[in-house]
């Protein structure tokens, strides 16, 4: 079978390596569709801080179940599936106390340890998450980043009827703002620099699109959510300019979550948020119950996932959608690896 090696950074080789056997409490997944995210964009440049070469990339991953473990009785050969690409050690504090996301020791599939760039991956079973028929392969492979946005989401408490402001409008915050959306928000702005991602996110059912660059964004606070402001705010770009306006615009004693990754460190106004009693939180990737209440956004038809994919590439063309996606002027959202 094929598989996609990345390395070094920005080179990708194919190589011809046998089918992988399973173990008794694992499956083999025939790969379906791959997504490509910004950390594997890091990876591709050479910049991720975590990740060495040579790698195979793939953790937003759908697929069918091709060969099952005798020890597996709750997947069947034809289901279509996702899978969670945290690999943990089950016994430190974070671990042993509920919190596995955060494990001392984590490593993730297409980082630190190998992704599922691949015609098959075989997996834990327990990792592995079956999504209904009527969910498309290109739906069961976006449950990954929906995923990062329930949790972020949970991160900064109660949603239902609350005032969310969603800073940066990439595949992740047009994701959370589609969550918090779903999740029975009142009204959610999503902001941007970038008019191509604001329309994506208005086309994505996102109503309240504020150019920042165009538009003062305290104006548009007070027009959209009234003199009290924002109940809730994310931080989805990872960027010194959005930090601070999150910590700027902030109603006192309310929770910013902190979902960008930031490549550089940025200098965080603590006098403020000190004064405001502001409350600061950090949002790493995702449990299972997240995964699950994600799967149930998608089969639900709640969240619009086919308007955000604006580029499909073949397996064979995996470097092409680098290439795309440096190219593009910014002008891309979800890009999709097909394998048939």
């Amino acid at each position: 079978m094929r598989q996609a090696v990345m390395v070094e950074p920005g080179t990708i080789e194919f190589r011809e390596i046998d089918k992988p056997a399973i173990a008794d409490d694992e499956v083999l997944i025939e790969v379906k569709r791959i997504g490509v995210c910004g950390s594997d964009i890091h990876v591709y440049h050479g910049v991720h801080p975590y990740t060495s070469y040579p790698i195979v990339q793939g953790h937003e991953v759908s697929g069918v179940v091709a060969e099952t473990g005798s020890g597996v009785d709750d997947l069947s050969i034809g289901d279509t599936v996702t899978f969670m690409p945290q690999v943990v050690d089950d016994v430190c504090y974070q671990c042993r106390h509920g919190s596995y996301h955060i494990c001392d020791s984590l490593k993730v599939m297409g980082f630190q340890t190998g992704g599922a760039a691949a015609e098959y991956f075989p997996i834990a079973a327990d990792k592995v998450l079956k999504v209904a028929d009527s969910v498309s392969l290109d739906e069961a492979a976006m449950v990954e980043p929906v995923s990062v946005a329930v949790h972020a989401l949970r991160r900064g408490g109660e949603v239902k009827g609350k005032k969310v402001l969603v800073l940066g409008s990439g595949t992740i915050g047009n994701l959370v703002g589609q969550v918090a959306n779903a999740f029975g928000a009142s009204a959610v702005i999503n902001t941007d620099i970038s008019d191509y991602k604001l329309e994506k996110a208005r086309t994505c059912g996102l109503e309240f699109g504020v150019n920042t660059a165009k538009e003062d964004l305290a104006d548009a606070l007070l027009r959209v959510f009234g003199p009290d402001g924002a109940d809730l705010t994310l931080e989805c770009v990872g960027a010194q300019q959005t930090i601070d306006q999150a910590i700027e615009h902030a109603r006192k004693g309310t929770t910013i979550v902190v979902v960008g990754v930031f490549g550089e460190k940025p200098r965080v106004d603590l006098g403020l948020v000190q004064d405001r009693e502001l409350n600061l939180a950090g949002t790493l990737m995702y449990q299972q119950a997240d995964y699950e209440t994600a799967i149930e956004l998608v089969e639900s038809g709640e969240l619009q996932l086919a308007e955000m994919i604006t580029h499909r590439f073949d397996f064979s063309d995996y470097l092409a959608a680098y290439h795309a996606i440096e190219n593009s002027d910014g002008r891309y959202m979800k890009v999709m690896i097909e394998l048939t």
